[in-house]
């Protein structure tokens, strides 16, 4: 007997496994269109351009600092450090991280719900594998927190149910174990601080009484949640710079009416998820629109329906529903957040909310089928073909992901009025060089959102782009006096000026900047440039220096260095900084440029290289096309040098038709000094400096 019971275990437990692996295998593959995305929206300022991942002492400043670009989420930077060094700025490897926390999070959802004996555990966390509206919390980089705090959150309810449980030898270990978990959910992303309410939920589903001591061993717990939770309420209203505007603009009544809307917003995302975008509609709502009390209602009534029905069905609506509400709590309006600006919802906000729902229903459709036994095997077929459905919906959503342009154009196409899409789309597609295109997006931002700094300095960016300067300098002057303490504005207004050659007010901005992020390197750089046109080298070279400590890999910065070291003289290190340039960035045309010209022509025989400089002065002509003045002067000069002097003299002659044709005469007369030298013979040769 003992043997039979055995056997059927092991079977049991290979099927669980079984189970298990397919699971994985489905949630691996359906997530294929999002494993090589890049980075999109604020994933720069998490991973790209985020300092704490490469200074020496950025893991204390993560944890024991203020220097964090969003909120105290110090085990997620610690993550992003760590991958950092092991692949750099590939997103893939962040991709996968994301979604082997996201596979592990579904297997732990399956796992808590067996342990509170609940139908269907395994259809529930298949749904919540494969269901799109997760599709944001993966595919997204910055949204590690989510399902960095949802591993840790589980692992916590594991850990507690273990506690609580009589069975349970030495339960203190697992209670100091669920407290260090919970720590870590905290630190991870602070909307973690809603767990000790599913404590209460899970002793409450069990029909524990809720004692004194009870309440004693959550207390701990609660202390950490509002600890937690008021330090990110600090951090986002006075330290992060969130304005106090944004944050007050809805009165209470209007914040119950947010809340009421959005709950069944989510709620029926989860049952019918159509249109999933990543920028929703924001929500005009007002007290005096008696509309907008509807969804108020049908809560309250859905409440009633859900309390009268307990008699019938037990806790476990109203557990699912307390857990679904409770968990969605602090992003549902009650407390002001800077997203609220465009959006009161997004998808990632029910991440670890929906398993409430999802759980009710695996729970119902298993008993169903153990209740209606005949037509058992019609009620899992209908159970798979939804998996099989919510499965390709989540691979069409997360082929959104994978490209960063579709992503905005969706969500342009879903929802046509966010501002908020037309500027990220612009950014792209400025990037891209598509500068009209971009410059239109901008532009349509502004007239949505008029008093919108950033868009008024990405459209000057624009234009300067363009060349065309004064309208660029009207924008950036917006821009700044919108929001003066915005470095990216004040970047963006130095840049036009120094265009137009106004030096010492360019200086000016870009030093407001660097009050305000001292470790900004475009602001670093920007001023060295500055610098370089006012002729002060050393400390231009001291700038520019200070923001390749920043950012050794800013291959603009290198080249911009290299040009102030060889005006100074230094022409061995400016030729260093020219290959770093170029090892960055290999079809960086001035890079490219420069060194042949210095290979070609330094007084400095040492350092002269004519088949080098002739080389990269060809690859140089090739990428711009032949229609650079300056790079075909660089590979006449290398002609020259290497000893072909009649090609020397072709390509001169070349860039001297290009130059009249843009009237510039100066550069004319030069270009026939150095003929007049390839015709006798002499390369050029710059003077000794």
């Amino acid at each position: 007997m003992s043997h039979i019971i055995g056997r059927y275990f092991s079977s049991s437990r290979l099927r669980v496994y079984s189970l298990a692996l397919i699971l994985c295998a489905l949630t691996f593959v359906v997530y294929q269109p999002a494993w090589n995305g890049g980075f999109i929206w604020d994933d720069d300022a998490y991973v790209t351009n985020n300092d704490l991942l490469t200074a020496s002492d950025g893991l204390r400043r993560i944890w024991f600092s203020l220097d964090s670009p969003s909120q105290y989420f110090p085990l997620v930077y610690t993550t992003f450090r760590v991958e950092h060094a092991l692949w750099g700025v590939n997103p893939s490897g962040y991709h996968w991280v994301n979604l082997l926390l996201h596979v592990a999070n579904a297997l732990l959802v399956w796992r808590v719900l067996t342990r509170l004996n609940v139908p269907g555990a395994w259809l529930a966390g298949a749904i919540f594998a494969l269901h799109p509206v997760q599709v944001e919390s993966v595919a997204w980089i910055t949204e590690r927190k989510n399902v960095l705090m949802g591993f840790f959150f589980l692992l916590t309810l594991l850990a507690w149910i273990a506690f609580v449980d009589e069975r349970t030898k030495r339960p203190w270990r697992f209670y100091g174990l669920a407290l260090i978990l919970y720590l870590l959910a905290l630190s991870a992303k602070t909307t973690a601080c809603t767990l000790p309410a599913a404590l209460f939920l899970i002793l409450w589903l069990r029909k524990k009484p809720i004692s004194w001591k009870r309440i004693f061993q959550i207390v701990p717990f609660f202390v950490l949640s509002i600890a937690m939770g008021l330090l990110a309420m600090w951090w986002e209203r006075y330290h992060q710079g969130t304005s106090r505007a944004v944050l007050t603009f809805l009165s209470p009544i209007e914040r119950v009416l947010v809340a009421s809307r959005a709950i069944w917003f989510y709620l029926s995302k989860l049952i019918w998820p159509s249109d999933l975008t990543f920028i929703y509609p924001r929500w005009d709502i007002a007290p005096t629109h008696l509309l907008d009390y509807v969804w108020f209602a049908a809560g309250v009534v859905l409440c009633v329906a859900i309390y009268s029905a307990r008699r019938y069905v037990g806790r476990s609506i109203e557990v699912a529903a307390a857990f679904f509400v409770a968990t969605l709590s602090p992003v549902l309006g009650f407390i002001m957040l800077f997203t609220f600006r465009y959006t009161f919802v997004a998808d990632h906000y029910q991440y670890l909310a929906c398993i409430g729902p999802i759980a009710l229903v695996s729970a119902g459709v298993i008993s169903l089928a153990d209740v209606v036994k005949q037509r058992r095997a019609i009620i899992f077929s209908a159970a798979l073909v939804a998996v099989a459905s919510l499965w390709a919906l989540t691979w069409r959503q997360a082929t959104m992901y994978g490209d960063i342009e579709r992503l905005w154009r969706t969500t342009l196409a879903r929802n046509p009025e966010c501002w908020m899409a037309h500027t990220n789309l612009g950014i792209v597609l400025l990037e891209k060089g598509q500068v009209d295109e971009a410059i239109v997006h901008y532009r349509t931002a502004l007239q949505m959102q008029p008093n919108s700094w950033d868009d008024e300095y990405n459209l000057g960016t624009a234009l300067l782009s363009k060349g065309e300067v004064d309208e660029a300098i009207v924008h950036c002057e917006k821009a700044v006096t919108i929001q003066p303490n915005d470095p990216d504005a004040q970047v963006s207004l130095g840049s036009a000026l120094l265009e137009k050659k106004r030096i010492d007010e360019a200086i000016m901005h870009y030093q407001k900047a660097l009050a305000i992020r001292p470790d900004y390197v475009l602001a670093q750089c920007g001023l060295g440039r500055a610098l370089l046109e006012k002729g002060d080298l050393d400390t231009a070279i001291q700038h520019f220096r200070a923001a390749l400590l920043i950012q050794p890999e800013h291959a603009d910065c290198h080249t911009v260095l290299a040009v102030a070291l060889d005006e100074k003289g230094e022409t061995a290190e400016a030729i260093e900084h020219y290959e770093k340039a170029l090892k960055l960035s290999p079809q960086s045309v001035p890079a490219l440029s420069n060194l042949a010209w210095l290979l070609a022509t330094c007084s400095n025989a040492l350092l002269r290289n004519g088949s080098k400089a002739v080389e990269i002065a060809r690859h140089a002509d090739q990428l711009s096309g032949g229609t650079n003045t300056l790079v075909l002067r660089t590979l006449a000069a290398a002609y020259a040098e290497s000893g072909q002097f009649e090609s020397a003299i072709e390509s001169a002659r070349a860039a001297v038709q290009l130059a009249r044709m843009h009237g510039d005469q100066s550069l004319v007369t030069a270009l026939d000094q150095e003929i007049a030298l390839y015709q006798l013979g002499i390369p050029c040769r710059q003077a000794p400096k």
